[in-house]
């Protein structure tokens, strides 16, 4: 009997087992649209518990969170700042500017991983000049998928998070 093996490198490259295709097949459902999707509400209301939140929302693919992230963090006319090799930038076809309106500032990692004195001196100073956009967010892809799955050490994150907030 093979194992079958299930690759997380994309939404994309693992096929179904045949046991998934029967969870899939019998799974009750109910209209998106109308909120009644019994599978997807139980399973929006078990990541928000895990992750300690008021609510979360399931959408297919990365690319499609990526996407929702980006238009609820930022406002048109924003910049947001990331390792330059980041999916979000190098990958998902400039859908941060079209759908979002925004602009990024890809600066270069160590390994896909940014330091916070580099974040720190790409943030646009507040109130600046109306000659530049504003800067609302620092994207960190952890892991780094172009970067061969590097890890932010959490060290790092936790700088450049207190910096985030300080700077607003």
């Amino acid at each position: 009997m093979s194992i079958p093996i299930t690759d997380l490198r994309s939404d994309t490259v693992t096929r179904p087992t045949d046991a998934m295709w029967d969870a899939m097949r019998s799974a009750p459902l109910g209209d998106d649209v109308f909120g009644d999707d019994p599978t997807v509400l139980a399973l929006q209301e078990k990541a928000a518990g895990f992750l300690g939140k008021e609510a979360a929302l399931f959408v297919p693919t990365g690319t499609m969170a990526n996407a929702v992230a980006l238009r609820v963090h930022t406002e048109p006319g924003d910049e947001f700042i990331l390792e330059k090799g980041s999916h979000v930038y190098f990958y998902e076809g400039g859908g941060y500017a079209a759908m979002s309106g925004i602009s990024a500032w890809g600066l270069d990692g160590d390994q896909g991983i940014l330091e916070v004195d580099q974040v720190a001196s790409a943030i646009r100073p507040p109130g600046g000049l109306s000659h530049f956009p504003v800067t609302r967010l620092v994207w960190i892809e952890n892991t780094h998928n172009r970067a061969g799955g590097t890890v932010y050490p959490l060290e790092t994150l936790d700088a450049i998070g207190d910096l985030a907030r300080r700077e607003g």
